[in-house]
């Protein structure tokens, strides 16, 4: 792929905490269209963080971030990129604060300036993907962590990104619903990063899968491979989850 596919280009990137040691140091990273890739890494590893800044909820010390070809800077700059690129948070009561299901999924085309007979019809639309129906008028606080997740992909997708960035998607779910949301991620042909734990799970949804090591992010190799090569290098080391192997879809 040439220059005018890449969504996503960090060069140089260095974050700390106040008074911490650098999280991201010297950092480069690309996402190009159509290409999905995960990343995994110990706890603190800066995962998380290289996410934040990618959606500039934090701003690195130093460091340049480009999206779809421009220089990313300003407030309004970022506020650009996050109506072209979903974000789920790792905890999905970050991203839900309406009373109910159908206002969490609808605020966002309302947001972008649909009637709300038009967000009504995407947010149902896209209840109908994630085999929501009839979670309209649930309140939303009242779910189940696995269904608050659920909802908060569901608030993402309607937004009909042109890329998606997943922090741990599957946290809380059952089997079925990681079956589900596999079903899912592998029909949409967009960019896409997830960090997770789950190795089977980024082996059936990505293509390369990169690693956090000493504030830089490593290309690790096909995705297809997790297991038969991490156990044996890198992730062996890390605490993961195995989910339930599944026939491709």
């Amino acid at each position: 792929m040439g220059k005018d596919s890449v969504i996503i280009q960090l060069e140089n990137i260095t974050f700390s905490y106040a008074g911490g040691k650098p999280i991201l140091n010297d950092l480069c990273f690309t996402l190009e269209e159509g290409v999905k890739l995960g990343i995994i890494g110990q706890n603190g590893s800066g995962k998380t963080t290289l996410l934040h800044i990618i959606m500039g909820l934090l701003r690195p010390s130093s460091g340049t971030i480009r999206a779809f070809g421009k220089p990313v800077e300003t407030k309004k700059d970022f506020l650009d990129v996050r109506r072209k690129i979903g974000f789920l948070f790792q905890d999905a009561d970050d991203q839900l604060f309406c009373p109910t299901v159908l206002e969490d999924i609808a605020f966002g085309p309302l947001n972008l300036g649909k009637s709300p007979t038009e967000a009504r019809e995407m947010a149902m639309e896209t209840l109908g993907r994630l085999n929501l129906k009839g979670f309209e008028e649930r309140v939303t606080h009242n779910l189940s962590g696995g269904e608050k997740k659920l909802v908060a992909l569901a608030t993402v997708l309607v937004m009909e990104p042109k890329a998606l960035i997943l922090d741990e998607p599957t946290t809380g779910l059952d089997e079925d619903t990681n079956i589900r949301i596999i079903t899912l991620l592998n029909q949409l042909d967009i960019g896409t990063i997830i960090v997770s734990h789950e190795y089977d799970f980024l082996a059936r949804t990505t293509r390369d899968v990169y690693g956090m090591q000493n504030g830089q992010v490593i290309h690790n190799g096909d995705s297809s491979a997790l297991h038969s090569h991490y156990h044996k290098h890198l992730a062996g080391k890390l605490k993961h989850r195995h989910a339930t192997l599944i026939s491709q879809p």
